[in-house]
């Protein structure tokens, strides 16, 4: 039996390396947070389970019961879809394979509302709605700072794919954003404005289609900076944000969070030492820690990693340097003066990630702890596929 997944493992000092590891204690402050900030505007907060990827996790979220989520691959709609959840928004463009698929969750009375940007995908949905009996619904995904796909406020094809909706026989839910370009983002009064920036072209594209004579129900925003930072939501009807469960480096680095918020790291076993080179050798490469280098652009560079003691307690500025497959070089970053831990052969680790959706993505299952705490909880399985 794989140790990792034997029961008879019971503390983070006996798992086999490397293991993700998921502070529960964390997780929960993280989801208060964001719960706490929209309760006050009285705005729908809509989570992304594209980071945590589990139904543990969602029932952390929603205590009494399914709530609206959002996700990125129809294979996490399907398992929410079969753990009981109704309310789900698949926030990535519409291809006819996808429209088809989804169609099969609405046949099953999964109120799946789907996401484009042309009168092509319109026409494409209204094909596969009527082919499975059912009326699809789907958002206009608009653009407020070119980070991705979307139209603008102004554009006439938003009129255009609206009109293409109706004649498909498709329901317009309304209009989603995404405030990418705030994840590049690190003064506070920046990111107010990236967060305004976003409600106000939202806001503006849901008035150009009710002036056309449009429903438009939903107004849609988020990105986890800006769901921290808006101060007026105005108009705003559902805000979805992901990562905040979470938390990692990269929003570490924006500002968001402060490395005791971060809920996940990876545990990592010592497998050598150069001390001529100042490296301490682990055996978590880029397969365990992902190959994500989001610090990089940021003025704190993270390398592929932030180190801390088995207690979750960082060591300072020591980062994993360097990973290959699966070795990863811890050393003291450029620039400090602090010194390399003295660190024997076989004693563990903790690296908290850059960007907290692609690490977890390369494990099978969390195991949970609660604070500094040595004891398993629980094992919370991923799941994973598109």
């Amino acid at each position: 039996m794989d140790i990792q997944n034997s029961e008879t493992v019971t503390t983070v000092g006996a798992l086999a390396t490397p293991a993700l590891l998921l502070d529960k204690d964390r997780l929960d402050r993280n989801l208060a947070r964001l719960s706490a900030r929209m309760a006050a505007p009285g705005v729908v907060l809509r989570p992304h389970m594209k980071t945590a990827k589990s139904i543990d996790v969602a029932r952390r979220v929603y205590r009494s019961g399914p709530g609206p989520i959002t996700v990125s691959t129809l294979a996490e709609a399907e398992y929410f879809a079969r753990h009981g959840f109704r309310d789900i928004t698949y926030a990535v463009g519409l291809a006819p394979h996808t429209a088809e698929r989804a169609m099969c969750l609405r046949k099953a009375g999964i109120d799946i509302k789907m996401l484009l940007d042309s009168p092509e995908q319109a026409a494409m949905l209204g094909a596969a709605g009527r082919a499975a009996g059912v009326i699809p619904s789907a958002f206009i995904e608009i653009d407020c700072d070119g980070h991705r796909g979307g139209l603008t406020a102004t554009d006439p094809k938003l009129i255009a794919v609206a009109a293409a909706l109706t004649a498909g026989g498709v329901k317009l839910a309304g209009i989603l954003i995404h405030a990418g370009d705030s994840y590049g983002l690190r003064a506070p009064a920046a990111l107010v404005a990236a967060a305004e920036n976003e409600r106000a072209v939202a806001v503006a594209a849901a008035e150009a289609l009710r002036a056309a004579g449009h429903e438009c129900p939903v107004v849609s925003v988020g990105s986890t900076p800006t769901a921290h930072f808006a101060e007026d939501l105005t108009g705003v009807t559902e805000i979805r944000a992901g990562v905040y469960m979470f938390f990692d480096l990269v929003m570490h680095g924006v500002g968001v969070c402060t490395t005791d918020d971060i809920a996940i790291s990876v545990l990592a076993a010592v497998i050598g030492t150069k001390p001529e080179k100042g490296w301490i050798l682990v055996d978590a490469g880029w397969m365990a820690l992902s190959r994500d280098r989001g610090t990089a652009s940021q003025p704190v560079d993270q390398g592929y990693g932030l180190v801390c003691d088995l207690s979750g307690k960082v060591y300072p500025d020591l980062i994993v340097v360097q990973a290959s497959q699966e070795h990863g070089i811890l050393a003291i970053r450029s620039g400090s003066t602090a010194a390399l831990p003295d660190l024997s052969i076989g004693a563990k680790v903790r690296i908290l990630p850059n960007h907290a959706c692609a690490t977890a993505s390369q494990h099978e299952l969390y195991n949970v702890v609660s604070g500094g705490s040595d004891v398993i909880e629980a094992r919370w399985p991923r799941m994973r596929g598109w």
